[in-house]
């Protein structure tokens, strides 16, 4: 197995302001850090001896097969769970073990977007963006002047008093980062949050990410989709199995861990139809190959055929992964009040 421990290679001259426990200001340039993290869960594996930090300012995709470990780390941060191992650091602050009465302020620094957005019905767009600021007991003279810049700013300001099933997918998305972006988070994690979203509108998306990320805020985005984190050419962390695999700039494609699998194709031979059927069946497990045609024609429709197979197994795979929510919460309500809940600002 490769596993690759790394830490971010980007170096940002941007520098923010914390407060110590003493109340004297100090910086920090990692936004989120984490120092050999492990969570296990029973048997199975949440992440292992984990080193990765994103600096302020960063724009990170978090990329990986289902199951891997992207919810294990995104819920860390969020203290939804405790880490087994090491040390997690948010804007300078050692967040690995703090009493339940810290966790809410913590939580104030951080701005979520889900893939199926997570309005609440019977409010309107206008009181959908308020609401999180109502729960943090914000002055309505607050609300009235930052709910409407948020709106603008994402350029939904014209359907304030619309209901979310008056609205587009793209629209409620939209309203979703107005939410999350209303309190001033220092940090943006986005769950799949083009998942439901057409390819177009899903481009729309990222394009306001990527303003509202130049703008200063952190962005911490998992995904599976494959065409936007090539098209973004952003920083990308690969997880596999709990082990970060990969941390660099450009696309999605990360590097995988050496298996003893066979290969699906051998020049000269063919295609391997054992491991191209079958990985993991219950026949046996004896490598053949389909042999390729003495006649050309016959050779080339019979790769053209199982170019098809594997193609549409691998479109088969990325359907699934993408039905798959990365943050498991059912209760829209309680997951709102419960990350917005109140406390004191710990950093400023």
């Amino acid at each position: 197995m490769v596993v690759y421990n790394v830490e971010c290679q980007a170096d940002f001259t941007l520098s923010g302001i914390g407060r110590s426990k003493d109340g004297r200001k100090e910086s920090f340039q990692k936004m989120i850090e984490f120092k050999n993290v492990t969570k296990k869960y029973g048997e199975n594996v949440g992440l292992i001896d984990a080193s990765v930090h994103i600096n302020r300012g960063d724009f990170v995709f978090l990329v990986g097969p289902s199951g891997a470990g992207k919810t294990t780390f995104i819920r860390l941060i969020l203290k939804e769970i405790e880490p087994d191992k090491g040390k997690i650091l948010l804007a300078g602050k050692d967040i690995t073990h703090i009493g339940r009465r810290e966790v809410p302020a913590i939580r104030q620094k951080i701005g979520m977007v889900f893939q199926d957005f997570r309005l609440l019905e019977k409010k309107t767009v206008y009181e959908n963006v308020a609401f999180a600021m109502e729960v943090l007991h914000k002055s309505k003279r607050e609300i009235r002047e930052r709910v409407p810049y948020v709106l603008d700013l994402v350029d939904i300001k014209d359907k304030a008093k619309r209901y979310p099933a008056e609205l587009s997918a793209g629209e409620q998305q939209r309203v979703g980062i107005a939410r999350a972006l209303v309190n001033k988070p220092r940090v943006l994690i986005c769950d799949e949050p083009t998942g439901n979203l057409d390819p177009i509108t899903a481009m729309e998306i990222m394009e306001l990410l990527d303003q509202i990320n130049v703008r200063g805020t952190t962005v911490l985005m998992v995904t599976h989709a494959k065409d936007i984190v090539d098209k973004m050419n952003k920083r990308v962390v690969a997880i596999e199995h709990g082990h970060i695999v990969r941390d660099e700039e450009g696309s999605y494609g990360y590097r995988k861990q050496k298996t003893e699998e066979p290969e699906l194709y051998i020049p000269g031979l063919g295609y391997n139809a054992a491991a191209v059927s079958s990985a993991g069946s219950t026949g046996s497990s004896e490598a053949f190959f389909v042999p390729r045609s003495a006649d050309p024609k016959e050779a080339l429709e019979a790769e053209r055929r199982q170019t098809m197979y594997l193609d549409q197994d691998a479109a088969d795979t990325i359907m699934r992964q993408t039905q798959t929510l990365t943050m498991a919460d059912p209760a829209v309500d309680d997951m709102l009040s419960t990350y917005l809940d109140g406390g004191e600002d710990v950093y400023e």
